[in-house]
């Protein structure tokens, strides 16, 4: 396979990935930044299953990184060009659609969680 192939299939993947309405969503709700995986849940209303299905589709193409902190996982983009592409996009539909920002979803609750569960753990040793 000669090289240029690779480089189209390797661009092919990166729009396979942005075919799929709620990695899109995904997408504009990291666009401001850093997000805990518990709170793309509750944004979105949808099993942890589902949307780690999704994530991972995007991280496999390198469009996001994640981190652990203890139990809890966090995502960012990586590639910020996808949301030139994304903004590029919603300009050619006309779309006055807002993206979904950081305000609109809600503080972060997994890190609580861990802090009451190591506490209880703690109070029955």
């Amino acid at each position: 396979m000669r090289s240029h192939e690779t480089t189209f299939i390797s661009e092919a993947l990166i729009f396979k990935a942005l075919m799929h309405p709620t990695r899109i969503a995904l997408l504009e709700a990291l666009r401001e930044g850093e997000q805990c995986v518990c709170r793309l849940e509750e944004a979105f209303a949808m099993p942890q299953a589902y949307i780690s299905q999704q994530l991972a589709v995007l991280r496999r193409v390198g469009l996001i990184a994640d981190r652990r902190r203890g139990v809890n996982i966090f995502y960012r983009i990586a590639k910020p060009e996808v949301l030139q592409m994304i903004d590029l996009a919603r300009t050619m539909v006309n779309s006055d659609a807002h993206s979904i920002s950081a305000g609109t979803l809600s503080a972060c609750t997994c890190a609580r969680r861990t802090d009451r569960i190591s506490t209880v753990l703690d109070s029955t040793e």
